[in-house]
């Protein structure tokens, strides 16, 4: 008897989508078959047929080819079995980069049951979604480079080398391996109880950076330059309030209590709430930018729906600066900077900052006398006093 021929199910990224791509010998018969399954699109660059990457698109390929090949589908297993582990669909979209990381560097089966359970146990210690992901990365990026050896096994001396290979090889910064080092510390002391051994796994010194700050005038100057109300509205709430940009966006109609003149930030940085007085100004643009845009949950709304993305809120940002003519670095988090150093100049006492800011430390705040002027501001050069 005969054998069918094989069909190789194999997963690849393709135009910003998850694809399953269908790979066999020459054969007239299944080529015709392929053709005529619903939705199937042809690669020229993979020579090879293609649906999507779900359940749907995987039974109507069973069904079609019922009788006439046999699927071989290992490579397609094990790569959601990967993607299921590492980027879970409901919590993370994924892209070319990270699945391309999943198709050429798949963990061995120990390693992927200790990510799965190094994330598990991150969750349920109630970690902020942008720690777990920072920290998940990290040790994802350790598990790829050891291939099917298990990270359990592996000693510290072992990842010392390779710390001081991110260090020197790598040239990765001292913030990543900060946080490699807290990655790599939890999942030897929280899962595998080996604290004793890796409980002082040295720090690189980070460097010393003072915030980027904007002057008062260059404030207002990019307030104005945005004609777009919504636009304004984002860059006045972040000055206003010196929020972060996930509390800009993260800012519901029910934050802003107009009775009290507070705005309410929910769940911040370290899973903290916080309140911020309202600026009067702000409350009157607000209004106006409600009654002409109707926001439904969230007062930042995609005009899809649904909150709006960190991304866009970064770039508008950068589109103020332009229009003011403004060259100094940074991110929407200037305007955080610049409301403490703005507070701290007007006279207001550093804990009551510490307090608007939602800083834990008192030392963190202490970086905006650095900064403000009001008291180095009034220092005259030596050059001013020489006599010209």
């Amino acid at each position: 008897m005969q054998s069918l021929p094989i069909i190789l199910l194999r997963p690849y990224f393709h135009k910003g989508f998850e694809c399953i791509g269908l790979v066999f010998k020459k054969n007239n018969t299944l080529y015709e078959i392929a053709k005529r399954i619903k939705g199937i699109r042809w690669n020229d660059q993979k020579g090879s047929w293609y649906l999507s990457c779900d359940r749907s698109a995987y039974e109507l390929i069973k069904s079609a080819f019922e009788g006439f090949a046999i699927l071989d589908t290992d490579e397609l297993k094990k790569y959601l079995e990967q993607r299921r582990t590492i980027i879970p669909v409901t919590t993370q979209k994924l892209t070319s980069a990270s699945a391309k990381i999943i198709l050429q560097f798949p963990l061995g089966e120990e390693n992927l049951k200790a990510f799965a359970a190094f994330k598990d146990l991150l969750i349920l210690k109630g970690y902020s979604p942008n720690t777990i992901r920072n920290y998940c990365n990290e040790f994802h990026q350790l598990l790829r480079l050891l291939g099917n050896r298990n990270v359990a096994e592996l000693t510290k001396p072992q990842i010392l080398s390779y710390l001081l290979w991110l260090l020197e090889k790598q040239g990765c910064s001292e913030t990543k391996v900060h946080t490699t080092v807290n990655a790599i510390k939890f999942y030897y002391e929280k899962l595998l109880g080996r604290g004793i051994e890796f409980y002082d796994l040295p720090r690189p010194k980070k460097p010393w950076k003072l915030p980027a700050v904007l002057a008062e005038e260059e404030v207002l100057e990019m307030i104005q330059q945005m004609t777009n109300l919504k636009h304004r509205s984002i860059l006045m709430a972040g000055y206003a309030g010196g929020l972060r940009v996930s509390e800009i966006i993260g800012l519901r109609l029910v934050d802003i209590d107009s009775k009290r003149m507070m705005i309410h930030i929910h769940g911040a940085k370290g899973k903290k709430d916080r309140m911020v007085p309202l600026s009067k100004v702000l409350l009157e643009t607000l209004r106006e930018y409600y009654l002409a845009y109707h926001p439904k949950e969230w007062i930042f709304e995609n005009p899809q729906g649904g909150q709006y993305s960190i991304r866009s809120a970064q770039q508008i940002l950068q589109d103020a600066k332009f229009a003011a003519g403004i060259h100094k670095k940074g991110s929407i988090h200037m305007l955080r900077h610049s409301y403490a150093t703005h507070l701290m100049e007007g006279g207001t006492d550093i804990r009551i900052i510490q307090e608007l800011l939602g800083h834990n430390s008192i030392k963190t705040t202490m970086r905006y006398t650095h900064v403000s002027k009001k008291d180095i501001g009034r220092i005259v050069s030596p050059l001013d006093k020489l006599k010209w």
